[in-house]
């Protein structure tokens, strides 16, 4: 059957990429979306921690949960996402996440324009292992994504 160029993909389906120690499952890109937006649904295990605090320059995000709950970060507020929930993270504004519980969080993360895709496949082609900041600090540089780390932090 044909959709015209549109396809359809269920729960935890797509292209999986491996990085910053989350389930990330590329849902949509920017080839799919004339450069619009990309999707991901995140599945952030319990008791685990996101990313640092970081401020994306090019892109805003949309975070809906679907299962579970997650802790965000944003602008110096705090959030807990529980299921339906919806949370706007604009662009040029500090944020970070976790999931301090005992059960799997899944996120579907809106990112518009697109190109964060292009991000997660740079830090997935990194070796496996830890990760130190003076590794990752040019990769989100060169994707316009400032950490935003404590004084005396990441050194």
């Amino acid at each position: 059957m044909s959709l015209g160029g549109g396809y359809m993909l269920s729960s935890r389906k797509g292209t999986q990429i491996p990085a910053i120690g989350l389930n990330i499952t590329m849902k949509a890109n920017g080839s799919a979306t004339r450069d619009a937006y990309s999707l991901f649904e995140y599945a952030i295990p319990p008791e685990t921690n996101g990313p640092p605090a970081h401020i994306h320059t090019r892109e805003d995000e949309s975070f809906i949960c679907l299962a579970g709950r997650l802790d965000v970060s944003l602008g110096g507020e705090e959030f807990v996402l529980e299921f339906g929930d919806y949370l706007y993270l604009p662009r040029n504004v500090v944020h970070t996440f976790r999931n301090p519980y005992g059960e799997e969080a899944r996120v579907i993360s809106v990112v518009s324009p697109a190109g964060l895709e292009a991000y997660y496949q740079a830090l997935g082609e990194l070796p496996p292992g830890p990760k130190d900041m003076a590794t990752l600090k040019p990769i989100m540089e060169e994707f316009g994504i400032e950490l935003q780390l404590p004084p005396g932090g990441g050194h």
